[in-house]
């Protein structure tokens, strides 16, 4: 057996370096690089360690393992993740971090890509493995377990967890890392942990272990049986509904469900991970569904008796916390790869398969049959969709004064772009007024993270998204200003979280678009409080007056389009104005008019913290207290139960606990 000396952080470098996606995709095979580059910021733990392995590769082979510098580990995370959901989760990037808050910087970014179901490869460094010096600088000390470190943090929000010991251990290690990593049903944040004293060690490594390795992304099909339980009970349905989630993007399956539609008038509501899986002007396409979606989904859902879940995982706002399906006898046809969410909502037929391979085969038997909806649910779809569009349409033509309403900067960004860009966001009320609004034409163009809803995730995740785009246009044979521009859409309260990554796209010559609406506060939270009966508390951007409060008339003076001017950003004021959406829409297209080493531009408008989007007549649960001394709190719990007595629950009565002591 051949063999060289290297050491464990060498060897893992090398070994990510010559890791290969493979997928086969309506016949079509792709290879890719399944880690194309490490985040990293160094510090004791990995300097000596992984920071060298990478000078080595830098010095010796430039190709072998890029480096891209970063400014917080959470924000590397992120970037991971946003590359992982663009490129269909074929490929991520590694990080690596420092021991202690370094490590633990990526925590967050670990939930987040495990919730997402999205992959990420963590390499958080780990106390001494000998515990020579100890304890270590930053080193956890618990006196009833001395193994138990910072990065066990990792464990349960990650989908695998190791920690090399000893350097004979990198190899199942890092084996069965990507074994998870590129599993589509198992996949999420891969955690590896690397002792600071195991990084340096040497070790001999076969050459087998180091050679080019392929991993092919598996997609079952479905089983016979279930899928003639599928067509059973959709042909029984009388208004049968599809929900489309973020299944239906990594499994390529956007035409088969446009087919599967058309071929049997089956109207289509997606999610927020499914956004984009039908043209939203689609005669079938009914737009977003549940809490944060259209009127068109959720009138039709209330009264739907099968639905069609394809790649959800039913997060309470897709289901309006179980209040979005009254019909008394609904059923759930679920298409899943994971078994975990094909089994959700009491499911009557699980079918745990690709949605790729499993939509055409299941058109074919329905059209077998000569399975189509009737007249009357064909007039209520057109119905509903013509209603909502309208309202759409009011929502983004609508000129408020003095300033803009959140709807219409939407509604300008959205006819500034080309239907190729892609926009980026994940917290606040953006994302629900984007999943309402967004009028998507490509299956790539709308990307928010809402599984975790992570503020901060915008920027970063952005930054992910265009070096994913930058990469696709290059596979393509395109010149990079030939591809996709990417437009983050942020808040004031969600910049404030996390925006150094716009330091690294100024560093690297990215061009990211950023918009940013500045409303002095929480918007959605502001908002939610509100309706809560806890009137927007703690919700404002204001100075601090008599009886601790925060809510007074004088704004703080943040000057955000200056502070991203000292990042080095170039900014593009928006004053207020009668023409300020005008204003806005040149703006955007100003900024992709550049060429695409110019660095990053960042947008800045101010809009109207409390004029809101139109209503998805739906519903979230937050629950209120029941004891209050305000009134505005004792009205909003007299709501809460009102819409808590229509929730369907998995099995009873269908009442809450709650509503039954009462």
């Amino acid at each position: 057996m051949t063999t060289r000396e290297m050491s464990v952080a060498q060897a893992t470098v090398e070994f990510l370096a010559n890791q290969r996606t493979v997928d086969v995709v309506d016949g079509v095979r792709t290879e890719v690089r399944t880690i194309p580059g490490m985040h990293g910021i160094f510090g004791h733990g990995n300097v000596a360690g992984v920071g060298q392995a990478l000078k080595q590769a830098q010095t010796l082979a430039p190709g072998l393992m890029p480096y891209h510098q970063g400014r917080n580990e959470q924000a590397l995370v992120h970037q991971a993740v946003g590359y992982a959901r663009h490129t269909r989760r074929r490929q991520t990037y590694a990080v690596t971090a420092s021991i202690g808050p370094g490590s633990t910087n990526m925590a967050t970014g670990a939930a987040l890509a495990t919730t997402n179901r999205l992959p990420a490869l963590l390499l958080p460094s780990d106390e001494f493995a000998t515990r020579a010096p100890d304890p270590v600088l930053q080193q956890l000390e618990l006196p009833h377990a001395y193994d138990v470190t910072c990065a066990d943090l990792f464990r349960p929000i990650s989908r695998y967890f190791d920690r090399v010991q000893r350097p004979e251990q990198l190899f199942s290690a890092l084996l069965n890392g990507m074994r998870v990593l590129m599993d589509p049903a198992e996949t999420g944040a891969v955690t590896i942990s690397l002792p600071q004293d195991v990084q340096a060690e040497r070790i001999l490594v076969p050459e087998e272990f180091l050679a080019p390795r392929e991993w092919r992304i598996r997609r079952p099909a479905p089983e016979e049986v279930d899928l003639a339980a599928a067509v059973e009970a959709i042909r029984g349905a009388r208004q049968p509904l599809i929900i489309a989630g973020g299944g239906v993007h990594y499994g390529f399956a956007t035409d088969a469900l446009r087919t599967l539609a058309e071929s049997t008038g089956i109207p289509v509501s997606y999610t927020q991970a499914g956004v984009g899986t039908l043209q939203w002007d689609h005669p079938l396409c009914l737009g977003a569904i549940g809490s944060t979606g259209s009127t068109a989904s959720n009138t039709y859902a209330r009264d739907a008796d099968v639905i069609i879940g394809i790649g959800t995982r039913y997060e309470d706002f897709t289901t309006a916390s179980m209040t979005a399906f009254q019909h008394p006898g609904v059923r759930f046809v679920n298409i899943n790869v994971a078994s975990l969410d094909a089994y959700k909502m009491g499911a009557g037929v699980q079918i745990v398969a690709d949605a790729g391979t499993t939509l055409p085969l299941l058109r074919e038997r329905l059209e077998s049959v000569g399975h189509h909806t009737s007249a009357e649910v064909a007039e209520l779809v057109r119905r509903e969709k013509a209603r909502w569009d309208a309202t759409v349409d009011e929502a983004f033509t609508v000129r408020n004064q003095p300033l803009p309403a959140q709807t219409e900067i939407i509604g300008a960004v959205n006819e500034a772009m080309d239907a190729r860009d892609v926009v980026i966001c994940a917290a606040g009320s953006l994302p629900g007024d984007l999943h309402k609004l967004w009028r998507a034409e490509d299956p790539y163009g709308y990307h928010v993270e809402y599984a975790f809803s992570c503020m901060g995730y915008e920027i970063a995740g952005g930054l992910g998204v265009k070096r994913a785009a930058l990469a696709e246009a290059q596979a393509q044979g395109k010149a990079p200003e030939d591809g996709r521009d990417v437009v983050v859409m942020v808040g004031d309260g969600s910049y404030l979280m996390m925006h150094t990554e716009l330091v690294t796209a100024v560093a690297e010559r990215i061009k990211l678009i950023v918009v940013l609406l500045q409303n002095h506060g929480y918007a959605s939270i502001g908002s939610l409080s509100e309706s809560l009966g806890s009137q927007r508390f703690g919700t404002k951007y204001r100075y601090l007056e008599d009886q601790r409060r925060f809510d007074g008339a004088h704004e703080l003076p943040i000057d955000i389009a200056t502070n991203a001017e000292s990042l080095g950003v170039d900014v593009i004021r928006v004053e207020p104005g009668e023409d300020a959406i005008d204003r806005l829409n040149a703006a955007v297209a100003e900024a992709k008019a550049r060429p695409e080493d110019s660095g990053p531009v960042l947008i800045h408008i101010t809009s109207d913290l409390y004029l809101d989007a139109p209503g998805s007549e739906s519903w979230w649960d937050v629950p209120v207290t029941g004891v209050s001394e305000l009134d505005t709190t004792q009205n909003a719990y007299q709501t809460y139960r009102d819409h808590k007595s229509r929730q369907r629950q998995l099995l009873g009565d269908g009442r809450d606990t709650d509503e039954r002591n009462h």
